[in-house]
C-alpha cells in the first residue's frame, strides 16, 4: 500500500489491489483504476464495473463467491490513460503473485491492454475475443472492457456471448454448478 515504484504513486488517491475471495476460481484482470477506483480503492466501481456485476450476475458468477477482480497496475494512470510499458512492469509483479497465491482456473481479461500484457502483444480484441487459450495450465480469455462497451454499445451482444461462454467453461470446470 506504500509502493512508490513508479510516478503513478504521486497522483493516486488509494492503491486498488484487489477484491474477491481468496478461493476464487476465475480472476478478472483489468488495465488499471479509474477515478471511482481510486477514490474508492476497489476495483471496478464506477459505471463500468456495474455493467461488469450485470454480466457476470447473467454468467451466474459474482464477486462475493467465485470471481477476484484486480488490475495489470494497482494505481490509476492521470486522465485514465493506458498504463505506460514501464508502469506495467514495474506493477506486474503484484498480479504475478496474486495469481499465485489464488491459483485461478481461468483467467479474463479486460480489454486490449490488460490481453496484450497476458494473452499475447498481438491480441485484438475485436477479433479473439471470447476464445480460451492456456498458458502455463491456466485458461485465458481476453473480452471488452466495461467502459468500452459503454462507449460503443453494438459490441455487448459480443460480451454477453463472451460472458455465456464463460459461464459453461466455469460450470465444466466445476467453479459453478452445471447448467442446463
Amino acid at each position: 500500500m506504500s509502493c512508490e515504484k513508479c510516478e503513478l504513486h504521486k497522483t493516486r488517491t488509494n492503491v486498488v489491489f484487489g477484491d474477491g475471495p481468496p478461493d476464487a476460481g476465475i480472476l478478472f484482470v483489468g488495465e488499471g483504476p479509474g477515478e471511482q477506483e481510486d477514490l474508492s480503492g476497489k476495483p471496478f466501481v464506477g459505471r463500468g464495473g456495474k455493467l461488469l456485476d450485470q454480466y457476470l450476475e447473467i454468467a451466474e458468477l459474482s464477486r462475493e463467491k467465485n470471481v477476484y477482480i484486480a488490475n495489470i497496475v494497482k494505481c490509476r494512470p492521470p486522465q485514465n490513460r493506458d498504463p505506460k510499458p514501464e508502469e506495467q512492469e514495474t506493477c506486474i509483479n503484484w498480479l504475478r503473485e496474486q495469481t499465485r497465491i489464488l491459483q485461478p482456473q481461468i483467467i479474463v481479461c479486460l480489454g486490449r491492454v490488460a490481453a496484450q500484457r497476458l494473452i499475447s502483444p498481438n491480441f485484438l480484441v475485436t477479433k479473439e475475443h471470447g476464445e480460451f487459450i492456456e498458458k502455463s495450465g491456466i485458461l485465458f480469455m481476453g473480452t471488452f472492457h466495461p467502459a468500452a462497451l459503454l462507449r460503443d454499445p453494438r459490441r455487448k451482444e459480443d460480451a454477453l456471448a463472451d460472458f455465456l461462454a464463460l459461464r459453461a467453461k466455469a460450470a465444466e470446470l466445476g467453479i459453478i454448478d452445471f447448467i442446463e
